[in-house]
């Protein structure tokens, strides 16, 4: 009997290997310490690379953040970022003039399209104790003609994502958080209009999966029979797939037109899902930027540089809302919503 493994690299660190139409995933998981008055860490930040600190130090990192950890404003041309914040908070600005603050279980899916800078910044809003910060970010290819799509963001409140809990035989549970896609009827909140998982045939699903300890569950097969499925083992001692039995964190691409057996085995088990039908396209990436051609490559920095993609309307590269401030999204035509407390 044929496998349904295709093939397994390790996880080793992010970002992690996709397959069209996903073009990147990093999982962002730190154990920040309390909050200082500047909503950064209150602790030394001496002995770290400000501006560039990727170590993960005593258990965090300020990535490119020098007084608040996280990302102060870049551009992006050419593709999406899905933020799911499993842990912790986000703070969005971006040159549109839109802001939000997001996380606890929110995930925010952003369309660059034809250009975008955004700043993404971690907030630490609790002071006297520590601040944990978990999170992916993926970014999902555009089809050519939705690359010059105009910018846009939606955001898919915790409340409103589909947690479906399912009870094997021996009474153990498994828990899939659905932030893409369809599953047993319940559909997440729908994604940007331009999306290409707004399209109803690429069946594009983003899935997280927790198994308790011993727990079976399965995994039913894709609806389209074309979409290309990888599971990221990343958290937990051993999970066997199928027959084969994994004692590593690895990258698993599998058949996604099979139902497919995931057992924990020792402890506790998580696993990311990305799947989805490939775009089939040529892709031509320059750091924020992911075209057809290198000419638009070129393009996309004459533009940048020429426009600043809508210019930059606050006062420093890392804003951040206040520490009282709540969960919200402020869009660029003025509309503000909140999710239910």
């Amino acid at each position: 009997m044929k496998s349904p493994i295709l093939q397994t690299l390790p996880l080793g660190s992010p970002p992690w290997v996709t397959a069209d139409p996903f073009l990147f995933c990093v999982h962002h998981d730190d154990h920040y310490p309390a909050g200082n008055e500047h909503l950064g860490p209150e602790a030394s930040l001496d002995g770290r690379n400000l501006g560039q600190d990727f170590e993960g130090k005593d258990g965090w990192r300020m990535y490119h953040g020098e007084q608040v950890p996280g990302f102060p404003g870049h551009p992006h041309r050419g593709f999406e970022t899905v933020t799911l914040v499993r842990n912790g908070l986000i703070d969005h600005s971006d040159s549109l003039g839109a802001t939000a603050r997001f996380g606890h279980g929110d995930v925010q899916w952003l369309t660059a399209g034809a250009g975008i800078v955004h700043s993404e910044m971690f907030p630490l809003v609790k002071k006297g104790e520590p601040n944990p910060t978990e999170l992916f970010q993926i970014w999902l290819n555009l089809p050519a003609e939705d690359k010059h799509a105009p910018p846009h963001f939606s955001m898919l409140w915790s409340q409103d994502i589909p947690r479906l809990s399912f009870t094997d035989a021996a009474g153990r549970r498994t828990e899939v958080t659905v932030a893409a896609g369809e599953l047993e009827g319940r559909r997440a909140p729908p994604p940007p209009p331009r999306s290409w998982a707004s399209r109803p045939d690429t069946d594009v699903a983003i899935w997280t999966v927790r198994l308790e300890p011993g727990a079976t569950w399965t995994l039913p097969p894709a609806k389209n029979p074309r979409a290309q499925r990888t599971l990221y083992f990343f958290e937990g001692d051993a999970l066997k797939v199928a027959d084969h039995v994994v004692r590593e964190h690895q990258i698993l691409a599998v058949q996604s037109d099979v139902a497919l057996r995931l057992e924990a085995l020792g402890g506790a088990v998580e696993v990311l899902m990305l799947q989805g039908r490939p775009i089939g396209q040529p892709v031509v990436q320059y750091g924020p930027f992911v075209m057809n051609t290198r000419a638009e490559i070129q393009q996309a920095f004459n533009d940048y540089q020429r426009t600043r993609f809508g210019g930059w309307p606050f006062g420093k590269d890392d804003p951040v809302h206040a520490r009282e401030e709540g969960r919200f999204a402020r869009h660029a035509d003025g509309r503000i919503e909140r999710p239910a407390r």
